[in-house]
């Protein structure tokens, strides 16, 4: 009896190192050598200064900047908060949500209809901090900031277009447009 408990006892502690201490340091140093940005959080930097993170979705509100998709996480956009809201399609809250949102979205761009709303725009996601959008909602948006900025449209969907990125490896998910960098872009163009 005390031979098997030796021996899994060697088994323990030589488990605990492996799994416990070599491998999260090499995953780690793999990490920082092979991706450092992505490791590090993809923090988003201004005149040396840390604006966000292009991995989680920021609150826009001006009329000026791109708005992404609204957030369920805690007050909105909190990423320790992070997740949906949880509400189904019978829920009288959500369509309650979703018809704020959508009044809000017409108000903010005349000239348009609900029809013309992306979805995204008025529904909140899974994880409440998608830092993308659709190029079908930041082409939705381009009329209201160039005329909140004084700006040509065709300059700023030129703007929208240089920020699509395609599929992942070509096949992965949906063309995106990240929101936080196509703000800062927009400053940029002034």
């Amino acid at each position: 009896m005390l031979l098997d408990l030796r021996r899994g006892l060697i088994a323990l502690l030589a488990f605990t190192v492996l799994v416990g201490i070599a491998y999260p340091l090499v995953v780690t140093g793999v990490g920082q050598v092979a991706f450092r940005g992505a490791a590090n959080g993809s923090m988003v930097q201004r005149d040396g200064r840390t604006v966000g993170s292009s991995l989680i979705g920021q609150a826009f509100d001006d009329p000026r900047y791109f708005w992404g998709r609204p957030s369920a996480a805690g007050d909105g956009y909190d990423p320790t908060a992070s997740g949906a809201s949880n509400l189904g399609p019978t829920s009288a809250k959500l369509d309650q949500q979703v018809r704020r949102r959508l009044a809000d979205l017409l108000e903010a761009n005349p000239g348009t209809t609900a029809a013309q709303v992306p979805s995204e725009l008025v529904t909140a996601s899974g994880s409440g901090l998608d830092p993308d959008i659709s190029p079908a909602a930041a082409d939705f948006q381009v009329n209201r900031v160039a005329r909140a900025r004084g700006l040509d449209p065709a300059a700023v969907a030129r703007l929208v277009d240089q920020h699509t990125r395609g599929r992942t490896l070509g096949v992965l998910g949906e063309p995106r447009v990240n929101v936080l960098e196509l703000n800062m872009a927009l400053d940029r163009l002034r």
